[in-house]
């Protein structure tokens, strides 16, 4: 057996390679550097294994993660379980898509680069926005980019942000604005939503944007038209952070004056594989469309009259001007986009329609079932969609424990982002949850207390 047997080169190509070098050993490939830095003695690790040996291995750190096959799941928080149709991985599965990348050559990418043009075609009309680009990494460096087009956009620093929205969103929205030199001022809350009057407050004429998520952190529904209003009286954009699926019930921003709208596209068709890969939704109003980061694909013809379809307004600083380029995102997690596409597709709006209305009525029930469990009590008064906020008598640390020695994966510690909320626990509720589900996390979670 060769000793690196995942390389090609035979012991006859290595010889034969050495001698046009005028080697007579892989060793001399090292002279330049001096032997009183090299190494006298062997690297001291373990022994490599076999094959056979490693993917055992794998094997059973793999069988250590508690997955959503084996577990029932109540955990949200930016990363949600919903049922998805077989469909989507026959199609995202096949060689043509699977092991595309780049569609550089629009000659030999005609159908990965359809499939991401119908993608933007779907999200415009799921946002009602007017352009939508080719994705970004994930929901979190959407936002950011957003922050950054409004910024470049009224040529202003200063950013406000609901300290509703997803906190790690925040985190990664703080981490684009410290390279860029940019002001980021979080406004606060009241029963769930972002305080009015606070952000009416600071509104002014040195503000570039207003960030706030719809629905929010919390499952609250925000009253997206008076935050836009406020939004536009100072000049600066107003930028909605949406759960694509909440779209399917919910009045979309651009019916509300949003300039941008960004998303986590990880519901549409894309499992939660343990945090990633995700899918990052932006799309905007016509105006803003050279400010986008990324890439869009454009319908055309070719010369002889043939719809076709390109990369268009590349806006990257090999194209054009570094001071008017772009973010480079050349990544377009054009996969994870193509199992959106499908999801999509195949769902339909009737079926879209019926995935978030089921969302809602679960969520109804469940909060019936959860509030009628002593020193049980939501967190807020706020309408929601398939997400609440629930005060327990009890440590969710503690509870959690308890839950998961009885296959349930708990909500999310509210404490760890917002100490205000002691002993609060964020809960999700999907399509992919049943009644019986519900009624036996309700069933333990009162043996628990």
């Amino acid at each position: 057996m060769k000793p690196f047997g995942y390389l090609p080169h035979t012991e006859t190509e290595r010889k034969e390679m050495l001698a046009f070098l005028g080697l007579q050993q892989t060793e001399g490939l090292f002279d330049q550097i001096p032997a009183e830095i090299r190494l006298k003695e062997p690297i001291q690790i373990p022994q490599a294994w076999s094959e056979l040996e490693l993917t055992r291995q794998f094997g059973r750190m793999a069988a250590r993660n508690k997955n959503t096959e084996e577990y029932v799941s109540f955990l949200g928080a930016g990363a949600y379980e919903h049922a998805i149709p077989a469909v989507v991985e026959a199609i995202v599965g096949r060689s043509e898509f699977y092991t595309a990348y780049t569609p550089y050559q629009p000659e030999i990418s005609q159908g990965i680069l359809q499939a991401i043009f119908e993608y933007q075609t779907m999200i415009c009309e799921l946002t009602g926005m007017e352009v939508s680009n080719a994705s970004l990494y994930d929901g979190p460096t959407a936002m950011a980019e957003a922050g950054m087009m409004a910024c470049a956009a009224t040529k202003r620093t200063k950013l406000l942000v609901s300290r509703a929205v997803h906190p790690e969103y925040r985190e990664v929205l703080k981490t684009y604005a410290y390279g860029q030199r940019l002001e980021i001022v979080e406004i606060g809350m009241g029963d769930g939503l972002t305080d009015l009057d606070e952000l009416g407050d600071r509104m002014g004429d040195d503000i570039a944007g207003c960030i706030v998520q719809y629905p929010n952190f919390f499952g609250c529904v925000e009253p997206l038209e008076e935050l836009a209003a406020l939004t536009r009286h100072c000049g600066a954009l107003f930028i909605a952070v949406v759960n694509p699926i909440a779209m399917g019930i919910l009045e979309p921003p651009g019916s509300f004056g949003a300039d941008i709208v960004v998303a986590e596209g990880q519901p549409l068709g894309n499992s939660l594989s343990f945090g990633g890969p995700y899918l990052g939704i932006l799309a905007t109003t016509r105006a803003l469309v050279r400010r986008m980061p990324g890439r869009i694909i454009g319908q055309t013809t070719d010369l002889d009259g043939r719809r076709a379809f390109v990369l268009t307004l590349q806006a990257r600083e090999q194209h054009i001007r570094r001071e008017k380029a772009t973010s480079n995102v050349c990544s377009n997690q054009a996969l994870n986009a193509l199992a959106a596409t499908v999801y999509l597709s195949y769902m339909g709006k009737q079926g879209l329609c019926e995935v978030a209305r089921q969302c809602m009525l679960k969520t109804q029930y469940a909060i019936e079932r959860l509030t009628s469990i002593k020193g049980v009590e939501r967190l807020f008064s706020t309408a929601v969609f398939h997400e609440c906020a629930f005060k327990l008598p009890a440590s969710p640390a503690a509870v959690n424990k308890k839950l998961l020695e009885h296959g349930i994966i708990g909500g999310y510690e509210l404490a760890k982002d917002y100490p205000r909320y002691e002993n609060s626990v964020l809960l999700a509720f999907t399509e992919a949850r049943t009644k019986e589900e519900i009624d036996t996390l309700a069933e333990r979670l009162e043996a628990v207390l």
